[in-house]
């Protein structure tokens, strides 16, 4: 337990004051300053957390980080000015006379450290202030509007609702006080873990400091160092937790509008895209298929017979995901109002009355996820949705969104019996709400996934949801602005991530939908949605010609869900997102921060996409370290420089990084069980050696915990290809490997040993090959994935090696 300082509350402004004492603990240091107490505990060699309170009981949030330190060897030595911690990774230096920070390497490298003013307060607002090194960058800090590189600017953490926000609105619906530094070579990141309103400055107003602030309660942050951008969101997810296998069919693209009603419309929707042959897994069901509104419930005149349309769905091979926002009506005999009052579930108010809030269904309780016998309620409540086999959720509205945008301050939260208010709730609110129906769900679907979507979270939030960016616009500027807003989040633990395809405000043109969809085939969460009193904005809504292209893109989408599922797989055990801000890989670069190039990313380790707004038919772009393949042509770019590309507005500009193995289905009918019995292998040759793990289960169970997964490590050097023996027990779905092989020149090839000739029974040696249905052009003009030699063999569990010479 931290220590405490008996003093007096100072209302004014003051900093820790002189280290009076320390002592030295298991995993760490705790000690007493002039006007605060504070604790250092070691995490692992690379985190450090710092804990400083001013108040005479701790005040931290006890739901974000679920790791405990492990037992690290370290040293805690002293000199007259000094008390240093040191690991085999990192060393904390602490000034005795002002009990001011600094981290180091430890060959003396000053990564971070605090400006003069160190950790103050001022009233109960507490702030710690870093000194600005030279040339310092700051990333991260999830969803956040403005540009990849936050030096220079200001933000606050506050879920808000925010329809239709503009470009550089601030604070949007979902807060993750995380952030990345980088300068001299040096990479580092900060977990500010308070969940009241929290402010960061990275030198806005000023050019002295950066610092962070909470307005209440303690100064409690989490420092991290690696070499790698990577190694420091693993190990920031490492203390928020990591997301779970999602359910296959939730990677597919999802149709939404608000609203679908009646029934019949649902059902005409599912089948246009069945006749049309564009693949989708889930009909989204927003709020009008409720009963005046009201969770759990179903109109009984728009949706008559919900199981009778569910079950004609499921056998169109679709999934359902329905609305649950939080606001519980107000209204006699409505069970679920009458269950959770009778229970003492919803917020209160000081004096015991329950607080009220108008909302979709009109005046409404909500339920007070911050106590253990809501979330259980809450769990129980969810068989009106899983007994009819629904299994994939969206929390809406869960900021809490109110009419008025002012939730009381006031409000009491039961905080697991450490009762406080919504200055402290409110962020942690939608976290908390997607917990409960995560688990809720889960622990009622007899072993299968629940997919849960949230536009409201906290840090952590990956462990329960997919996040997805809320009431965009439809125009370019949202367009551009949606992909470095998941790209910023993935920087900040999530990789599960998307945004409103199209546009939920406004009307998209023909152009715009066209060009939305052709990026929206590369973000983690992939979902078209429109808002009420829009146009339609179904993918063949626009022209035979959108249709064409969006068809087309869609099902590229569904060639890589091998690729795609892989990353998922990657997610959950390093915390490494799929869309990768290119500050993760080329993190020193300074090209990628200028304003043409921050919505450029990485898909995953092998795919470049340079989002291109809709009005443009040429861009530039710029091509990062090493040699680049054109995705539909196979043309070879070297890195390090800019380039002019033509990009018609079907054409998204995509390119492969040389070394890169991509594993994509051959063929796609309907949805993600439909990606036919042959696996396509992509190669791309290079000079470096690469390798890339192939993951797949059942992609609806929790079996792949009982070893019940295929997963085999793919590796390529200039001079073979080796596919290691399958570990787990799962037989892949694909019957027969396609090695497409892009790059390489007039080589023979030897497979386990047996030189390839063309026409044999166990190899099948096929040249030239086309892998893509064409896009909508101009005849003539049809890009197409070229590979110029394939080999096609059965797939099974045991070791391939291909070798090759000229």
């Amino acid at each position: 337990m931290l220590s405490t300082v008996n003093t007096q509350k100072i209302t004014g402004d003051h900093g820790m004051g002189k280290l009076l004492n320390y002592s030295q603990q298991a995993n760490g240091i705790e000690g007493t300053t002039t006007h605060a107490s504070f604790q250092i505990t070691i995490y692992t060699a690379h985190i450090f957390r710092i804990h400083i309170t001013a108040q005479q009981e701790p005040n931290t949030n006890p739901y974000s980080v679920i790791t405990q330190p492990t037992d690290i060897d370290f040293k805690v030595e002293e000199n007259d000015e000094q008390v240093i911690i040191s690991t085999s990774e990192l060393v904390l230096q602490i000034d005795k006379a002002s009990t001011r920070l600094s981290f180091l390497t430890t060959d003396g490298k000053t990564i971070n450290e605090d400006d003069t003013f160190g950790t103050s307060w001022i009233g109960e607002q507490v702030t710690t202030y870093k000194k600005l090194q030279e040339g310092e960058r700051f990333i991260g800090l999830g969803e956040k509007t403005g540009p990849l590189d936050r030096r220079g600017h200001g933000y606050q953490h506050w879920n808000t609702d925010y329809f239709g926000y503009p470009e550089d609105a601030d604070p949007l619906y979902c807060s993750t006080p995380f952030y990345i530094g980088i300068h001299n070579q040096l990479s580092y990141g900060i977990f500010l873990d308070n969940s009241h309103k929290t402010h960061f400055n990275f030198g806005a107003s000023n050019r002295r400091f950066s610092s962070f602030s909470a307005d209440s309660g303690d100064m409690d942050y989490y420092f991290i160092h690696h070499e790698e951008v990577k190694d420091i969101i693993s190990s920031y997810s490492h203390l928020t937790g990591r997301m779970e296998l999602p359910p296959l069919w939730s990677i597919g693209y999802q149709q939404c509008r608000y609203s679908y009603y009646p029934d019949k419309e649902v059902l005409n929707i599912a089948q246009n895209f069945r006749d049309r042959e564009i693949p989708a897994d889930v009909i989204v069901l927003d709020i009008h298929y409720m009963d005046n509104y009201k969770i759990f419930s179903w109109d009984k005149e728009k949706f008559a017979n919900p199981q009778q349309m569910l079950q004609k769905l499921r056998d169109m091979g679709f999934h359902v995901v329905v609305m649950c926002d939080p606001g519980i009506k107000i209204e006699e005999g409505y069970p679920s109002y009458e269950e959770a009052k009778d229970k003492d579930l919803f917020l209160k108010y000081p004096d015991g009355s329950l607080y009220e809030g108008q909302v979709w269904p009109g005046w409404c309780h909500f339920p007070d996820f911050t106590k253990e016998e809501t979330r259980v309620w809450w769990k129980e409540q969810f068989a009106a949705y899983t007994d009819l086999e629904i299994d994939g959720f969206w929390n809406d509205m869960n900021e809490i969104a109110t009419w008025g945008q002012k939730l009381p301050d006031l409000i009491r939260f039961h905080f697991e019996g450490e009762e406080s208010t919504a200055r402290k709730g409110r962020n942690i609110y939608g976290f908390l709400m997607a917990k409960s129906t995560f688990e809720g769900s889960k622990s009622l679907l007899n072993n299968k996934r629940p997919f849960v979507l949230t536009r409201a979270g906290f840090s952590g939030i990956q462990r329960y949801a997919a996040v997805w960016t809320g009431d965009n616009t439809a125009s370019d500027e949202h367009m551009m602005l949606g992909a470095r807003l998941v790209n910023s989040m993935g920087l900040t633990g999530i990789p599960f991530a998307g945004y409103d395809v199209g546009g939920f405000v406004g009307n998209a043109s023909e152009k715009l939908f066209a060009r939305w969809i052709q990026i929206g085939a590369f973000s983690p969460f992939f979902r078209g949605h429109s808002n009420i009193n829009t146009r339609d904005a179904e993918p063949w809504a626009f022209g035979e010609e959108v249709e064409e292209i969006s068809r087309n893109y869609i099902k590229l989408r569904y060639r890589l869900i091998p690729y795609i599922y892989s990353l998922f797989y990657e997610a959950t055990q390093s915390g490494v997102p799929l869309s990768r801000s290119l500050a993760i890989d080329y993190t020193h670069d300074s090209k990628i921060y200028e304003q043409n190039y921050q919505n450029q990313y990485l898909f995953g380790p092998a795919l470049l996409v340079a989002p291109v707004e809709s009005t443009k038919d040429f861009t530039k772009i710029y091509f990062p370290e090493g040699d680049w393949y054109h995705f539909f042509s196979d043309e070879l770019t070297q890195g390090a420089q800019e380039k002019i590309i033509e990009c018609p507005f079907d054409v998204l500009p995509l390119f492969v990084k040389a070394s890169s193995i991509i594993p994509m289905a051959q063929t796609v009918k309907n949805n993600t069980n439909t990606l036919g019995d042959t696996m396509e292998l992509h190669v791309y040759y290079g000079e470096n050696s690469n390798s890339f793990e192939y993951y797949e289960d059942d992609g609806e169970t929790y079996n792949y915990q009982d070893e019940n997964y295929c997963l085999r490590k793919i590796h390529f050097s200039p001079k073979r290809i080796e596919i290691s023996k399958q570990t787990g027990k799962y037989l892949s779905k694909f019957s027969t490997i396609k090695l497409c092989l892009h790059g390489f020149k007039d080589q023979s090839f030897i497979v386990n040993g047996k030189e390839i000739k063309a026409n044999e029974e166990e190899y099948r040696f096929i040249e030239p090959v086309s892998n893509f249905d064409p896009i909508y052009t101009e005849p003539n003009t049809v890009p197409e994935i070229k590979a110029l030699k394939s080999i096609e063999f059965t797939n099974t569990t045991e070791a391939i090696s291909i070798q090759w010479s000229k």
